[in-house]
């Protein structure tokens, strides 16, 4: 009936129809979503990020670019559609917010290529999971049913309607009219999306999309749906079609920053090659963070045999781990190779391959075996591949281990160090070995058995599991001590001791009570981003406390100079701690500690907005403090995500011995 011909109350009443039949389930998908979208960006408990207007209007923007095409299907098919992505977009919230409690991060394009490792982390997982999650699924008890009634309602309609016009002119007038609901959509989403980040890509956020530091400060940006899009396009452009190509031009700005470096790097002092032709042991200790060495709780050392250690060795009490999304494989990386890790992914999945000068490669150059010790899969985090590729004489993995003594993922570190061990008994000297451990795993699931220390009011939370493995661990160190001297290592080997990462463990509540005062953001930054450092000498030569600030970077090239093997052959980003020279530490994020200052940036990425925290204050200082250093830590990191990406190295010693 045409609506001419329909009163004023008749024709209000058809256009209300009209519109509920055709709009009020997309109406209802745009509301859900953007509800769930507010519900996980407050459940991230980001700091300094807020929901502004802006934000909502980006939010829904990106919904629509999402949806549109929903409008170009017949009504059942939208339906069925809407309803699929909605359980998809979900899914994706969810996964997003968990990932984000464990990594401070978001899920990216080379993290899903990671995916298969995710089953052995199902007790992690399950403890990032909280009760108040089940909101994000509670209009799935809704939406399923409601979506199989519309569409049988749909069916006996559609059977029991019989058109006025010709079907063919029928079907033509809805088409269009579905192309141009969609064709609308998307251009109304286009415009609710990309204005607003223009404007902030040009105004407050500028230089943004070039740096890519952070995840996080994307997503400030362009909301979660729109820092996923950016991801698959930035995947996109670098992976798919032809292998992108450095520039010639910033291939030699890099080549003489590297040489630059190199020509000042080895520093010949009383320390360089002192220990000349020594073993080196180094231990990579799994979430052992710094602040608790030396520590105390209800009477009890956590740290006993460490702190003890301490005495006799080179202590670094301002060390960093300088990690991102590949947490165990980029300290790996970062120590073994002195570059620093990729802004997605782990370099060990995405360019396992390429040409880094590590330490295996380096000392089986000047007459070392070189071994590698982790008693889990071999092909997790592709070390099988990566290990091959440095070097490696042997990679001793799970299936080269007794499993006797099971903790969490594998055999507890006390087994685990005493089969090392009794392995290296076979290898000639002068060796270096690798051992990664893997007891003190998130969620801290130390048997009760090997409880030993008295937790008091954290017994039963997950920071008092994380107290309780650091203690277990401390006794397997004092364990693998007495063990190495036993086989007559102990005097003729350089040990290194060190932590992996932070333990995910972000409640300040939890560290207010274990310190006994209040923490400030530079202390939470601190506390999550220091872990201990000790090296051993074999002459516990050079022992006590060194405080300045001192980065995973840094510890390939201190071997080198103990070892008095000269670094100018090599691409290296760090010095020797041993070299005397000031030092800059910088993270993946764009924050940098020196002696002097710690800088921590906006979530924006602008300078001007960041935070600089003088050291011996410990207060906030002029930001022009850490001008110097933010911008050389913004070098570094690009010099360093190059060099990876385009396998410079291997170019850089083509064209050297073709010379």
């Amino acid at each position: 009936m045409p609506l001419y011909t329909l009163s004023p109350l008749g024709i209000r009443d058809r256009l209300r129809r009209i519109f509920l039949n055709r709009y009020a389930a997309y109406s209802l998908f745009i509301i859900i979503m953007l509800i769930k979208l507010v519900l996980f960006h407050y459940n991230l408990k980001v700091k300094s990020i807020d929901m502004n207007p802006v934000d909502y209007i980006i939010a829904i923007g990106s919904l629509l670019l999402v949806s549109f095409w929903t409008f170009w299907l017949p009504p059942r098919g939208r339906i069925a559609s809407l309803m699929l992505m909605n359980l998809i977009l979900t899914g994706l919230i969810y996964a997003d917010l968990v990932f984000y409690r464990y990594f401070e991060d978001f899920i990216t394009v080379p993290v899903l290529m990671q995916a298969g490792q995710v089953g052995s982390l199902g007790e992690s997982i399950r403890s990032l999971i909280h009760w108040q999650d089940l909101f994000f699924f509670i209009d799935w008890i809704i939406i399923v049913p409601l979506t199989v009634s519309l569409s049988f309602r749909k069916r006996r309609l559609h059977s029991n309607t019989r058109p006025s016009m010709k079907p063919s002119l029928s079907r033509k007038n809805i088409m269009v009219r579905r192309f141009i609901a969609g064709t609308l959509t998307l251009l109304l989403g286009c415009l609710l999306t990309f204005a607003p980040i223009k404007i902030a890509s040009k105004t407050w956020a500028v230089g943004l999309f070039e740096s890519n530091w952070w995840n996080v400060t994307l997503y400030n940006v362009a909301g979660l749906i729109g820092f996923h899009g950016y991801d698959i396009y930035r995947y996109s452009k670098d992976n798919l079609g032809p292998k992108p190509v450095l520039g010639q031009e910033e291939v030699q700005k890099i080549q003489t920053w590297f040489d630059e470096e190199r020509s000042n790097r080895t520093v010949k002092n009383n320390t360089f090659g002192k220990y000349e032709g020594s073993n080196v042991i180094m231990i990579q200790v799994e979430a052992f963070m710094n602040f608790v060495v030396n520590q105390s709780i209800n009477g009890q050392e956590i740290t006993p045999n460490f702190n003890k250690l301490i005495k006799e060795s080179m202590y670094y009490s301002n060390f960093y781990h300088q990690t991102a999304l590949g947490r165990t494989s980029d300290a790996d990386f970062v120590t073994q190779s002195s570059l620093l890790p990729l802004p997605m992914g782990s370099v060990f999945t995405r360019y396992a391959n390429h040409k880094y000068d590590t330490i295996p490669s380096i000392l089986k150059e000047n007459g070392y075996a070189a071994n590698v010790y982790h008693s889990y899969d071999s092909s997790f985090w592709n070390r099988n591949n990566v290990y091959r590729e440095m070097n490696y004489d042997r990679y001793y993995s799970k299936k080269d281990f007794v499993q006797d003594e099971m903790i969490g993922w594998s055999v507890s570190d006390a087994s685990f160090f005493k089969q090392s061990l009794n392995m290296m008994k076979d290898v000639k000297e002068p060796f270096y070995s690798f051992l990664i451990t893997l007891s003190s795993h998130h969620p801290y699931g130390i048997p009760k058995e090997k409880q030993k220390l008295d937790t008091g009011d954290f017994q039963g939370t997950i920071f008092g599991s994380y107290l309780q493995s650091m203690h277990y661990v401390d006794e397997a160190l004092g364990q693998f001590e007495e063990q190495m001297k036993s086989q007559g290592l102990w005097d003729n080997s350089i040990l290194l001791i060190y932590g992996d990462h932070d333990n995910s463990i972000k409640d300040e509540a939890f560290y207010e009570q274990f310190l006994k005062h209040d923490v400030t953001e530079l202390d939470m930054k601190q506390i999550m981003n220091q872990v201990p450092l000790l090296i051993h000498l074999p002459d516990g030569g050079q022992a006590g406390v060194y405080e300045e600030a001192a980065g995973m970077m840094n510890t390939a090239p201190t071997i080198y100079h103990l070892l008095g093997i000269s670094q100018e052959p090599y691409y290296l980003m760090g010095d020797s701690l041993l070299s005397g020279k000031e030092r800059l530490v910088p993270f993946r994020s764009g924050a940098f500690s020196n002696h002097d200052v710690f800088f921590i940036p906006a979530e924006t990425g602008s300078f001007e907005n960041g935070t600089c925290y003088d050291l011996s204050t410990r207060n906030p200082t002029d930001i022009n403090a850490c001008k110097q250093g933010y911008e050389e830590t913004k070098n570094q990191l690009k010099i360093s995500d190059q060099t990876i990406t385009y396998d410079l190295l291997k170019q850089f010693k083509a064209t050297s011995s073709n010379e």
